[in-house]
């Protein structure tokens, strides 16, 4: 009887825990069996390593394999277990010394040839090994550059199961290593196009409200007729926004890892942009699933720009899910498996026509008013109550001789001055942008701002116009409104322009 151990990593949202491998043989009728909630896909893993074991001129012992995976309350998913339930069998025979692989992180999937293949989700396993403590971790030669982006731990590529195995009989009889496999480079590809604001026509308040929504971080909703330009706008959006902070970056990049939407292992860097169909359900939007729960669009958003056009036509159910999100940043997804809890701080931009038939009032509108309420409803109080901007987008007029506009280039410079000035204001308070920092912050001590300059805030929250966190999302504009105009802080006029911007829709 002999007991074999190595090291695995199971993601739960995009967090990892190092798992404890260990397989065991015992005299019996010849047996291969998982104990530790794996589920489908694991538990298949035996018929697997056979296969490979066999095409890899590597023999399994022939007794009664029990491979428990630890701590065995958590489930283990997928076949990323696959490599290192084998070495840890093959250990327990002496194939190889069961001292080398001990503390050492194993990732990868195993074909029936015995080749590794690559496994979702890499990214936040090396990361959960290398703050366990874990100095070296082996993942599949379609990982390596994924895992390489976590520094602090070493990364060793591996092809197939009798290489890896060779490699370790080498470490433990002292003698030369081969040579580690090639990892492929990336393969050579333009930049993802980005949409430039100077193909935009006209729309001199849409595009400033863009502009402020990017300085600051804020959300927005744009309400025009078909054909205005609001899907060109919202699209524009992240052409303006700074790139991605590191630690947002990694986040990002972690999410892309665990759904395997991870092109050739770079960080991902750019703000991403995530325009779900309005026919998305709820777990589509914030995540779930049955078999295996993954992140929804809100997530796969995170860092970047959630855009909902035709916001209306989703369900009222799957708008206010949006709600809780928007606040903390973080939405935890409860299944009979456990918490999943994945990033979502995102700016929302909402679109939609000024009623079902798109023509509005002023252009014979068709709809009566039953219809125009319920589609308006869609909309709930509390939701738009957590959108800043909220912008009429006028039809355009005129197309011949239009002006040329600015680039998204020249637009971006001025937010990320913006973006800078934030950063050093809210550096003290662990925030970044307006719209992140608290009311409590923007209403008390030195971000105060006098009576007399808050005076139309205080009047429209007297008469019932504003809720208290409305007024608290017009000081943030205001905020963003002086950086964008170089000012120490708002003055009257940038927050009666803060109101404007809040009751744009209203008017329409």
């Amino acid at each position: 009887m002999t007991l074999g151990r190595t090291l695995c990593v199971a993601v739960n949202g995009i967090d990892g825990t190092v798992v404890e491998v260990e397989a065991f043989t015992s005299p019996g009728q010849p047996a291969f069996g998982i104990i530790g909630l794996p589920d489908s896909a694991c538990r298949q893993a035996p018929d697997r390593i056979k296969a490979a074991a066999a095409n890899s001129t590597l023999l399994l012992p022939r007794d009664k394999i029990t491979v428990n995976l630890s701590p065995a309350a958590l489930t283990k998913q997928g076949s990323g277990y696959d490599l290192a339930i084998a070495l840890a069998v093959l250990a327990t025979r002496k194939a190889l010394d069961p001292s080398v692989i001990r503390d050492i992180v194993h990732l990868g999937e195993l074909g029936l040839d015995g080749m590794l293949r690559p496994v979702a989700g890499v990214l936040p396993a090396v990361l959960a090994a290398r703050d366990h403590g874990v100095s070296a971790v082996v993942v599949p030669v379609g990982n390596a550059r994924e895992a390489s982006l976590v520094s602090g731990i070493q990364v060793v590529p591996a092809s197939s199961l009798a290489q890896i195995v060779e490699r370790y009989q080498c470490v433990y009889k002292r003698r030369p290593l081969p040579p580690l496999p090639d990892v492929p480079a990336p393969r050579k590809r333009g930049d993802r196009a980005v949409h430039d604001m100077a193909d935009v026509i006209g729309q001199p308040e849409a595009r400033f409200a863009i502009e402020v929504a990017a300085a600051g971080g804020h959300n927005l909703a744009m309400v025009g007729p078909p054909g205005a330009g609001k899907t060109m706008l919202a699209e524009r959006l992240v052409g303006i926004l700074p790139p991605l902070p590191e630690e947002t970056a990694l986040q990002v990049t972690a999410i892309h890892s665990v759904l395997g939407a991870l092109k050739d292992g770079e960080l991902v860097r750019r703000a991403p942009f995530v325009a779900p169909h309005h026919g998305a359900s709820m777990a589509a939007m914030v995540g779930g699933g049955t078999q295996k729960v993954r992140p929804g669009a809100i997530s796969r958003a995170h860092g970047g720009v959630l855009f909902l056009d035709e916001c209306p036509e989703f369900s009222r159910e799957v708008l206010d899910a949006l709600r809780q999100p928007l606040e903390s940043g973080m939405v935890e997804v409860a299944r009979s498996a456990g918490y999943f809890k994945y990033p979502a701080r995102f700016q929302l931009i909402l679109a939609s026509n000024p009623c079902p038939c798109g023509l509005g009032l002023t252009r014979g509108c068709r709809c009566t008013a039953t219809i125009l309420r319920t589609y308006r409803n869609k909309l709930s109080g509390p939701l738009m109550d957590r959108v800043d901007v909220q912008l009429q987008v006028q039809a355009v007029t005129k197309v011949q001789n239009a002006p040329p506009q600015e680039p998204s280039a020249v637009i971006a410079e001025r937010v990320e001055v913006a973006r800078r000035r934030q950063r050093e204001r809210w550096a003290s308070e662990g925030q970044t942008t307006n719209s992140s920092v608290s009311g409590a912050v923007l209403r008390s001590g030195r971000w105060r701002l006098p009576a007399e300059v808050t005076r139309p805030l205080d009047h429209q929250l007297d008469r019932g116009i504003l809720t208290l966190r409305g007024y608290d999302r017009c000081l943030r504009l205001a905020w963003t409104l002086a950086d964008l105009a170089g000012a120490d802080r708002p003055q009257a006029p940038h927050l009666m322009q803060a109101l404007g911007l809040r009751s744009a829709q209203e008017a329409a």
